[in-house]
């Protein structure tokens, strides 16, 4: 994109690339030196306005950094929080984790004893149970065989005719 002023210079090189040699050397040349001055003048007074331009665009290209820069810190800032969120919730989850691990393991071993006490518990209501059971069956093989004698005494001849009595017996 051409400016005004790189045409002007433009214009004022092809001056004294044309110009003339001066007579006698192969250096100098001859111009014309009111269009040399009209196109210097020309230059000088576009220069303010090419620096004015250049100015704008270094001030927008400045805004437009420093705008990538916030925005590009707010970026970072989030990231970090969203970071910072996302290892506390890590670390969170991790302790829930062990916290679940140590109360399962503790259930279990809870369990266990509870099972442990309650098979014990079994194992002796059956032994006593065994027990009240075996002497109920000798009470009754006792009673069973009081009862088959007096029984039998009765079968004897009238002599002796007393029916069996079991409360007279307790």
């Amino acid at each position: 994109m051409a400016t005004a002023v790189d045409e002007l210079l433009d214009m004022l090189f092809d001056m004294i690339d044309e110009a003339k040699n001066a007579p006698l050397s192969s250096e100098k040349c001859v111009i014309e030196r009111e269009k040399a001055l009209d196109l210097i003048e020309d230059i000088k007074a576009q220069f303010p306005v090419e620096l004015a331009e250049a100015k704008k665009i270094l001030n927008a290209r400045s805004e437009y950094v420093a705008a990538a820069k916030r925005e590009a810190d707010e970026i970072r800032k989030r990231a970090e929080i969203e970071a910072s969120q996302m290892v506390n919730e890590a670390q969170v989850m991790n302790q829930a984790r062990a916290k679940a691990n140590d109360l399962m393991a503790q259930a279990e071993q809870k369990a266990k004893e509870v099972r442990r006490s309650a098979n014990e518990y079994c194992v002796d209501i059956l032994s006593r149970t065994e027990e009240a059971l075996a002497e109920a069956h000798e009470e009754m093989r006792r009673t069973h065989s009081r009862f088959r004698n007096a029984m039998g005494a009765a079968a004897a001849p009238a002599t002796n005719s007393r029916m069996y009595d079991a409360e007279a017996e307790g």
